[in-house]
């Protein structure tokens, strides 16, 4: 028998960094009001239909949850008037849940995908846990514009996932829609795009799209999106996407037996209807970029003006130093780094009251 062959795969027992979510507030020393505003959470909590709908299924968590997805799925087409039917969607635990099945779907060894960044990590990190080849085309300039020709130019046989985000995680800018448009015109049959959209809600750019009407010309595009931002269910992990129905019903066949907890099918159907708590999300997330940008205006501090729930900055120091520096003050931000925003912080938009401790917290530190 020979003695070379290893137990382990060699893309995995390697040092690549693992995606790690944002600290929790039990790992903050602080005495006193403590801020989250590192993990893009609603600043109002969760939806309240949503909670009463939990609530009403408490007594049978002794049962199994659904054998399968699909009344969630057929929620999700009403949701979309119907221009999507339930086989076009698909459903797993969070949006990163999603963005995992897409990897086991599509990649592998010897196959490669392509990612922008800055960019969400796992787009980078996930596709490494199959042995998938990353090629990095960087977002262009101070407003993070798409390099279409540099994406085009990096297409080959073996690629099948390109990874867009838009707003994007962490730069809070966004992709316009002739920019994609442009972009599908040259992506062969053989490659998958992929519009990671979970910030829609937000989006208010005149020329901002979703996949929804590239998956109804049945482009070979997929729409990834979560509950856990404008519906405040993060603690529940539950996303959804939704393609063409060939891809749709591929996706599935990833999909376990009881696959989505009750609790979490429960809450995202019943959020799908809280259109009250939605709109009261988006304003209050509004509200807090017009009191913000005049602010950080005033500080003279780097920034850019987001699509989403979250606005990204480039502190004079050094971001870890920024981000101890807030905490002593209450306020918990995120350094992004590793997203491929050098010198970067996100930072979550929040109430009124932590969006003005955000100020004074800056206005002490710079």
């Amino acid at each position: 028998m020979s003695k070379n062959i290893s137990l382990f795969k060699s893309y995995l027992d390697t040092d690549t960094p693992a995606y790690k979510g944002g600290k929790s507030k039990d790992q903050i020393n602080f005495d006193g009001p403590i801020y989250k505003l590192s993990s893009n959470e609603n600043p109002i909590g969760a939806s309240p239909k949503a909670i009463a709908a939990m609530q009403a299924k408490m007594n049978n968590l002794f049962e199994y949850p659904d054998n399968t997805d699909i009344r969630l799925r057929t929620a999700l087409s009403t949701f979309y008037k119907n221009e999507l039917t339930a086989d076009q969607f698909v459903t797993a635990n969070s949006g990163v849940g999603i963005i995992e099945l897409i990897v086991h779907a599509f990649l592998g060894e010897g196959l490669e995908c392509i990612a922008c960044n800055p960019a969400f990590l796992p787009y980078i990190s996930f596709p490494t846990k199959v042995g998938a080849v990353i090629r990095d085309v960087p977002l262009l300039g101070h407003d993070y514009e798409l390099d279409i020709e540099g994406i085009v130019k990096n297409i080959n046989d073996n690629t099948r996932v390109i990874w867009l985000c838009s707003p994007n995680n962490p730069t809070g800018t966004y992709l316009p829609k002739q920019d994609i448009d442009k972009l599908l015109a040259h992506v062969p049959e053989h490659v998958v795009v992929i519009l990671d959209e979970v910030y829609f809600q937000f989006a208010t750019a005149e020329d901002y799209t979703t996949s929804l009407p590239y998956v109804l010309k049945g482009k070979n595009v997929i729409g990834v999106n979560s509950f856990s931002k404008a519906y405040g269910l993060a603690g529940l992990r539950i996303g959804y996407a939704y393609s063409t129905p060939k891809i749709g019903r591929y996706l599935s066949k990833l999909q376990r037996p009881f696959y989505i907890n009750t609790l979490a099918t429960e809450a995202a159907m019943a959020a799908l209807t809280d259109h009250e708590f939605l709109e009261l999300t988006v304003r209050t997330v509004n509200e807090g970029k017009a009191y913000l940008y005049p602010e950080l205006d005033k500080l003279g501090i780097t920034y850019w003006k987001s699509q989403a729930n979250f606005f990204t900055i480039k502190p004079t120091m050094d971001p870890k130093l920024f981000e101890e520096k807030m905490q002593s003050f209450g306020v918990m931000v995120r350094p992004v780094g590793n997203f491929g925003a050098p010198g970067c912080v996100r930072i979550t938009i929040g109430t009124r009251e932590a969006n003005e401790a955000v100020i004074h917290a800056m206005e002490n530190i710079l």
